[in-house]
């Protein structure tokens, strides 16, 4: 088991746990003698019964289209008609959206409540659950109601992982790319020779991949908590991704990330502040772990949705350009510019 510390300001810092087996850390890490509410979905909470049967749940609705403040609502009404007060804890067991929500709803009801995280996709576990963005989306827009908030711990254990489809396992190595792009070239190698059945076959080497990967996101949000500055190399991939998966319905945000990590890389290129060579073989390793890298959306389409990113500013956006391997380099850009970067 490793356990990886983010510091928190006036408080213990948030832990991550990440191994096999970590989830029978649960209890222990809950704090004795206070309400429990385990905010799940409900394939999950049918997966999982047993491992749940001593906690009070709160059931949410499937897919992305849930992400939004009428669940929220739903959370907060569910909490008042319990008689949760200031003590009461939430842990949120799921997926990005499961973590995303019951992050928002412990920052906002009663001003505040404690939480964790139990993180069962490798999205949530190499991103979404880590660093303390909690948000929703307004209008079909992610994440553009949030607030800056760490759990007490996330645990990510790789055995939950097994009840995952394909698919989303696969979605959730676009994040791993995009950290080693960031900031661990070692990992980017390791993953050049690894293939999806041998991280999923490996619990050990997933356990690692897992690791290396928060490590390089603790080490920004440490420096960085609320993105004023480094937190935005994070970002790699994703103003795009989310213009993607605004406009069409027909991936999911870890394909969308992969393949704005390749638009972005291509456009870098253009830009004159990246090799061809290091977006081919980003390109390269995305599509060895089974990833789409191109988008049929028209370029019209894309920078009308990015105009309403939440990392723009006024008439430009801070993007981030893949300069290479392990290095990266951010930048305000003109939306006019970036738009003819892209086409």
């Amino acid at each position: 088991m490793k356990t990886i510390e983010i510091p928190r300001e006036g408080r213990t810092p948030s832990q991550i746990l990440i191994g096999a087996g970590a989830v029978a850390e649960l209890s222990e890490l809950v704090p004795a003698g206070r309400p429990l509410f385990v905010v799940t979905d409900p394939h999950l909470a049918e997966a999982y019964a047993e491992l749940l049967a001593p906690y009070r749940k709160i059931i949410i609705g499937l897919g992305e289209e849930h992400k939004t403040l009428s669940t929220v609502e739903q959370i907060h009404t569910e909490l008042i008609a319990a008689g949760a007060d200031r003590c009461c804890y939430l842990v949120g067991f799921g997926g990005g959206i499961v973590t995303d929500i019951t992050g928002f709803v412990a920052s906002t009801y009663m001003r505040g409540v404690g939480f964790g995280f139990v993180a069962t996709s490798l999205l949530a576990q190499v991103d979404a659950s880590v660093g303390g963005k909690n948000g929703v989306n307004v209008g079909g827009y992610k994440n553009m109601v949030g607030v800056f908030n760490q759990p007490d711990f996330v645990l990510c254990d790789v055995a939950l992982l097994d009840t995952l489809p394909r698919r989303e396992f696969v979605a959730g190595l676009a994040e791993v790319v995009k950290s080693a792009v960031i900031g661990d070239a070692e990992l980017f190698e390791i993953l050049e020779r690894t293939a999806v059945d041998e991280l999923l076959a490996n619990k050990e080497l997933l356990s690692e991949v897992v690791a290396r990967t928060v490590s390089v996101k603790a080490r920004i949000v440490e420096a960085d908590e609320r993105e004023g500055g480094v937190r935005r190399l994070l970002n790699l991939g994703h103003t795009l991704a989310h213009a993607i998966e605004k406009c069409s319905r027909k991936w999911v945000h870890g394909e969308a990330v992969a393949i704005g990590t390749v638009m972005i890389g291509r456009a870098a290129v253009r830009a004159g502040v990246a090799e061809s060579g290091v977006v081919e073989r980003i390109g390269r390793l995305l599509e060895r772990l089974e990833l789409p890298t191109e988008c049929d959306i028209p370029t019209e389409q894309l920078t009308a949705a990015l105009r309403k990113d939440k990392k723009g500013s006024g008439d430009s956006i801070h993007v981030v350009w893949p300069c290479g391997v392990g290095s990266c380099r951010i930048q305000t850009l003109p939306f006019t510019e970036l738009d003819e970067l892209l086409k």
